[in-house]
């Protein structure tokens, strides 16, 4: 069984930083050694669930929303088996929860695409 577990959320006032974690396991991600897209979406109340940055298998691309390029990083160590997602500059807008979700095989942005999910970190940004 695989599981993606998020970590990092919490409260932090405009123009602050966190770093989310997601820790993956499972038995499926080891014989793949590796090979797959992981993403990190976000879902704002009443809003639905959209993009935020994506990092091919190797780290060798990475892909970022408008909203956030130039403020979050993502990053991921596969010795380790995490992503990691810095977001620096934060602001109200950024509020939301977090999700990590790995797309095996497929360098994506689409949401269909990804295969396993995480159950979601709380990011706040206050004012």
């Amino acid at each position: 069984q695989v599981q993606l577990v998020e970590s990092g959320g919490g409260l932090v006032q405009a123009g602050g930083s966190l770093r989310l974690a997601c820790a993956i396991s499972g038995r499926t991600f080891s014989s793949y050694a590796s090979r797959y897209t992981m993403g990190w979406f976000r879902q704002a109340p009443g809003e639905e669930r959209e993009f935020v940055a994506a990092i091919t298998w190797n780290g060798g691309s990475t892909y970022y929303a408008d909203s956030v390029k130039g403020r979050f990083t993502i990053t991921r160590d596969n010795a380790m088996k995490k992503t990691y997602l810095r977001m620096n500059s934060l602001k109200p807008e950024d509020t939301a929860v977090y999700y990590c979700a790995a797309a095996l095989g497929v360098s994506t942005t689409v949401q269909s695409d990804y295969n396993y999910w995480g159950q979601g970190t709380q990011v706040t940004v206050s004012s």
